[in-house]
């Protein structure tokens, strides 16, 4: 049986359809390879090895903030100095006050999403000093020096700071100290980065820190993917570095589509 043959004008009108569907259908984005970890108060960019290990093991690009934790305007322009140096979009992750450096911080074009772990997101007007009123933390560790420097008691760092770590690892921790200057604790953000990008949020459950229902505020506030880790101290990402890695490969893969 012979086929019937399709005139020229079918045929190239087919040809503009398939065209057409082509040019309308959207490029899907590769996921985000770029990841850049922040650390917190009282502790250097070391705790991230674990996490570290993990995401370069899957195939990302992880860059370390190192903050000198002497204002938080220095903070911030260690934070972007490692952004800027990217060839290409980033997730930016924060620990405790480094949740505080990158709200502000994110506001870069190169920054694609924001994940919190156990951290400050910080909105208009708003301090670290006053949340912490307004939903108190469980510690009284903390020490200031005459030079207005901060940092916590080293009997009590194993257990109000890294309870679920390792005894030997939080002591040597404790005695590791980064003092921190006082003023970063009342330093305030006029353009909350969580308001205009995606974010996730892990909650420390047994956070003796930052209060667990402060990071549960925080969580909803922003619309964050939010995950809660039973027992968890404000050392969650050093002592469930799969669970925080997991968290940031989600948020590099959804914030790549």
């Amino acid at each position: 049986m012979r086929l019937p043959k399709f005139s020229s004008a079918v045929a190239q009108a087919t040809a503009a359809v398939c065209l057409f569907a082509s040019a309308a259908a959207p490029a899907l984005a590769a996921p985000i390879k770029n990841v850049v970890l922040v650390h917190g108060a009282f502790v250097d960019g070391s705790g991230w090895r674990p996490v570290y290990d993990i995401l370069t093991k899957d195939g990302y690009h992880v860059s370390l903030v190192q903050e000198p934790l002497t204002s938080f305007n220095d903070d911030v322009t260690a934070a972007k100095r490692v952004i800027d140096g990217l060839d290409g979009p980033c997730v930016l992750v924060g620990h405790s006050y480094g949740g505080a450096i990158i709200t502000e911080a994110g506001n870069d074009d190169h920054v694609k999403s924001l994940v919190y772990i156990a951290a400050h997101a910080l909105d208009v007007g708003e301090t670290e000093v006053g949340n912490g009123k307004r939903y108190p933390n469980s510690t009284k560790a903390v020490v200031r020096t005459a030079d207005n420097f901060l940092y916590l008691k080293p009997a009590d760092y194993p257990s109000d700071f890294a309870a679920d770590l390792p005894r030997a690892e939080a002591e040597f921790e404790a005695h590791a100290q980064m003092p921190t200057a006082a003023s970063v604790f009342t330093a305030q953000i006029p353009d909350p980065a969580w308001k205009n990008k995606p974010s996730w949020y892990m909650v420390a459950k047994a956070d003796k820190i930052i209060n667990p229902d402060l990071e549960r505020m925080y969580a909803a506030r922003a619309h964050a993917h939010t995950v809660e880790i039973d027992g968890a101290s404000h050392s969650v990402y050093e002592s469930h570095p799969r669970e925080v890695a997991a968290m940031i490969e989600q948020a590099a893969q959804q914030s790549g589509q």
